[in-house]
């Protein structure tokens, strides 16, 4: 159990570093679902596929570039909460760029529709 309130503090210490990014990122996005909530013809359910494709993309990239960005190696990863910590980081970069990317698609395929 230690270990994981180990991972759940560097985790919260990395985006204490960040705030004001995560911040702006926010923003934008509440920017970006307001727009698409109130933009008629907006395909929720159609725009789904694609977002999960793009936010599958991002965690198979992130995934190998995430221990170089905390200075660290995948070789240096020797203890199974470390391979957990990285991965659930990068489902989290995952998840962001499906809440990016869901309501940009949803409003193309919204367009695409017309």
């Amino acid at each position: 159990m230690y270990e994981i309130w180990l991972m759940l503090n560097i985790v919260w210490e990395i985006a204490l570093g960040l705030w004001p990014l995560l911040l702006a990122a926010a923003v934008l996005w509440g920017i970006l679902m307001l727009t698409a909530w109130r933009r008629a013809g907006t395909r929720w359910r159609a725009g789904l596929p694609l977002a999960l494709g793009v936010g599958v993309l991002v965690m198979a990239v992130a995934a190998p570039l995430i221990p170089g960005w905390n200075r660290s190696t995948l070789a240096d990863m020797g203890y199974w909460v470390d391979w957990a910590n990285l991965l659930a980081v990068a489902a989290g970069f995952g998840a962001v760029a499906v809440a990016f990317a869901w309501p940009l698609s949803a409003m193309r395929q919204g367009l695409a529709q017309r």
